[in-house]
């Protein structure tokens, strides 16, 4: 019973963390600008995930990876818009 709970838990705020990066991604992505967005952060953010993935992959904890593979891929998503827009 702990485990589901805990799951569910790990899954809604896997969820919630994730969508986070959709409107950023959105906005840099529909303006074609990304003038606001800190390359810095957003450096460091992917390294982070990177490893949070990692991390899940060695725990085998699935709303761990899932969600860190999808924010990996928004987060360099906007990344790289970072570099093409300036």
């Amino acid at each position: 019973m702990l485990t589901l709970t805990s799951d569910v838990i790990g899954y809604i705020a896997a969820c919630l963390t994730t969508s986070a990066f959709v409107p950023q991604a959105w906005l840099t992505w529909q303006h074609k600008r990304a003038e606001g967005v800190s390359t810095g952060m957003y450096l460091i953010m992917v390294c982070g995930v990177l490893m949070w993935m990692v991390y899940g992959i060695l725990l085998h904890a699935w709303p761990i990876i899932i969600a860190n593979a999808v924010t990996l891929a928004l987060a360099m998503f906007i990344l790289v818009m970072k570099i093409i827009y300036k």
